[in-house]
């Protein structure tokens, strides 16, 4: 069964009350998957665009005020003051852990359940001192090895994650992930990685978060978002994530109208 890569209402709503600083199990039935599956665990400092969000995704810090996310894990466009965003530390435990409250959601218009997976996070204040992820605007990065990272399961079925996990996955073509998925992608809007023997991809709790790899000046630029897949890390079926690239222009003109 094609699934989300996100929590069910249960343990996101045990993760938010428990301001994330404890794994919580996923259901094994869980209708929706992503963590950091094969993964190892990342430095502090190493990747501090990332986000966590209480409902029990992830993110991107796309600008000091707002997190690239994915539209699966939020609710509709407007004022939204519920969603809790810890930055600044691997460790969600970590008494240097930085939490900042939502004030705004803005969801991609006419998303309903397939593609546009994207949205925006509003915070009510700025995070300073932390990197920001910048998104790919062309298609010029979408193919190589990416890097995926986030605090979800470690396997398929598996708890959230204290510390912060990441892995590498290649680049799957359209046509050899549509013909894996029985023609479910939607090859203009997502893209696809992961290897044929599985082992690596993202699980549950790690919906929203980035896809990334390095640009021609050597910095991190942002390629995907975490969407969807059949289980985590099974062969043949790779992870499918938000081709960033084609909706950056909306992405862009969204952040200019929240302010960021």
């Amino acid at each position: 069964m094609v699934r989300w890569r996100t929590l069910t209402g249960l343990v996101a709503a045990a993760l938010a009350a428990a301001s994330l600083t404890l794994a919580a199990p996923a259901a094994a039935d869980s209708p929706v998957t992503p963590n950091v599956v094969g993964g190892t665990r990342a430095a502090q400092g190493e990747f501090p665009f990332m986000v966590r969000l209480s409902m029990g995704c992830g993110g991107a810090l796309y600008s000091s005020r707002l997190v690239l996310t994915a539209a699966h894990c939020v609710g509709s466009t407007g004022t939204n003051t519920s969603i809790t965003a810890t930055l600044g530390t691997v460790d969600l435990q970590s008494s240097s852990r930085i939490t900042v409250r939502s004030n705004y959601v803005y969801r991609a218009p006419g998303y309903n359940g397939a593609g546009k997976d994207w949205a925006l996070i509003r915070l009510a204040t700025p995070v300073t001192g932390l990197s920001t992820l910048k998104i790919a605007t062309t298609t010029a990065y979408d193919s190589g090895t990416f890097t995926i990272a986030g605090w979800g399961a470690a396997r398929e079925g598996g708890g959230q994650q204290r510390y912060l996990l990441k892995a590498t996955v290649p680049f799957v073509s359209d046509s050899t992930c549509n013909s894996n998925y029985g023609g479910d992608l939607i090859p203009a809007e997502e893209i696809c990685a992961g290897y044929a023997s599985g082992g690596t991809d993202t699980c549950q709790g790690d919906s929203g978060g980035p896809m990334f790899r390095r640009d021609a000046t050597n910095a991190w630029i942002q390629v995907g978002i975490v969407s969807w897949g059949n289980g985590c890390a099974r062969p043949n079926y790779p992870g499918v994530y938000t081709q960033v690239s084609y909706f950056a222009s909306s992405i862009a003109s969204a952040a200019a109208s929240l302010g960021g």
